[in-house]
């Protein structure tokens, strides 16, 4: 019988949806089915694309103007990432229906467990991978590649072997043909400075690192990659996070917004709502930072970054804001053009409570932190940023990009009755069929 044990002592699938984005741009409207699409015309450069177009010689990263020039018949359009994440969320949906071990890798990732539920849908793990892989492209209107294997690692490697639409089973027999043909520098986890390590070896292919002596494997390299070469040998190093992420060891917010600007109070109003979005998720997590990095990237694609520790651990804008307010002038520099600003949350800790301080500030900080779980409630009921802080006025006004970069998504322009811009049902637009 197909699958026995020996040959999948663990049946880890891995699902990756081929040109996601994109793809759920062709879903919505299948009138773009069968044409280059490409997203990201917001950024001013792809950000996925349909095979259609990458045959055409469009690659991710390229500016739109080059885009035109090598694909003169292109549909470029903004993304839409409320709509991905619904996609994204069905897709997860679907692959619960046949194991309820689903780890949401990312938005158009995921790993699931198979092992042990032959009995229960009454087939092998290919036959259940293929009734998954059918279900997920009949419902979503998409193609999905898929990697069946014992471990995760294996089971990337087959999910890549047939790129788009392929299923890929390797069982434990067959897996030396496959390493054979993997590159060291395909291997999930493995980057460019790690493969020209191994390269100084003469390990070129995932093969000749896995037949490698776990005594060498040991001595010359860092836990991962030991986890790695073990996975490569079919032993479960690395178990699905079926939980999800439990907290943060740093929130992040940055944003790119066009025209550049040289303007110190919109590029600091820029930076003003992503503290604001931040601040958000710290609350959202119930954390608290206690340093700051933040920084202005200029039309060069250079950083000017300030690290900051903070008076005191907090997750209230006006704290965050006074720190970087004092700084700003000091990596701003009025001849320069800004394209970008960021900020990082570090440090975190549990927002429980808060230590008092002799001039009250904490407690003051407490007191808005109070408020601004109130406005995080207004912006449940009505939308994200109904209330925003004034410092943050241009940025919330202009919105990130002006022109023809500013064209948004065809979902956030035509509404359902009840909608608002801030606060939309859970439902993508459809084309017309």
């Amino acid at each position: 019988m197909w699958g026995i044990s020996h040959s999948f002592p663990r049946a880890i699938l891995h699902i990756d949806g081929d040109s996601f984005f994109a793809s759920c741009e062709v879903a919505k409207n299948p009138a773009l089915r069968g044409k280059p699409v490409v997203t990201g015309k917001e950024r001013g450069i792809a950000s996925s694309m349909t095979y259609e177009a990458k045959r055409m010689g469009v690659k991710r990263g390229m500016m739109l103007s080059e885009i035109r020039r090598v694909c003169p018949s292109v549909v470029i359009l903004p993304s839409d990432y409320e709509t991905y994440s619904l996609f994204s969320n069905r897709m997860y949906e679907i692959v619960r229906r046949y194991t309820p071990a689903v780890e949401e890798y990312s938005i158009d990732e995921c790993f699931a467990d198979l092992s042990g539920m032959r009995r229960v849908h009454r087939m092998g793990y290919r036959n259940i991978a293929e009734h998954i892989k059918q279900d997920l492209e009949r419902e979503l209107g998409m193609t999905f590649s898929i990697g069946l294997s014992a471990t995760k690692v294996l089971a990337k490697i087959g999910s890549k072997w047939k790129k788009p639409d392929g299923l890929t089973a390797i069982s434990l027999k067959d897996v030396r043909a496959y390493l054979e043909k993997t590159p060291v520098e395909k291997i999930w986890g493995v980057g460019p400075n790690t493969a020209a390590y191994l390269n100084t070896y003469g390990i070129r292919t995932a093969w000749e690192f896995a037949k490698r002596e776990e005594v060498w494997v040991k001595a010359m390299l860092s836990k991962p990659f030991i986890e790695i070469w073990h996975e490569l040998n079919g032993e479960v190093m690395n178990e699905l996070d079926v939980e999800g992420r439990q907290t943060h060891l740093s929130i992040s917010k940055t944003k790119t917004f066009t025209p550049p600007s040289r303007n110190p109070e919109f590029v600091y109003s820029q930076l003003s709502k992503n503290i604001e979005n931040a601040c958000i998720k710290l609350r959202r997590w119930d954390l608290v930072a206690s340093e700051i990095v933040f920084f202005l990237k200029t039309q060069e694609f250079k950083y000017h970054a300030c690290e900051i520790k903070l008076p005191f651990p907090s997750s209230v804008p006006h704290d965050i804001l006074k720190a970087t307010g004092e700084h700003f002038p000091k990596i701003f520099h009025k001849n320069i053009l800004y394209r970008a600003t960021g900020i990082t949350m570090m440090k975190l800790i549990d927002g429980g409570g808060g230590q008092l301080d002799l001039f009250g500030s904490v407690a003051k900080s407490e007191g808005l932190k109070r408020i601004f779980e109130s406005v995080d409630e207004i912006s449940g009921r009505y939308g994200k940023h109904t209330v925003f802080l004034g410092t943050s006025f241009q940025a919330m006004r202009n919105g990130a990009h002006a022109g023809d970069r500013g064209h948004a998504a065809e979902r956030t322009q035509d509404l359902f009755k009840g909608e608002t811009t801030r606060r939309r049902l859970g439902l993508p637009m459809l084309g017309e069929v």
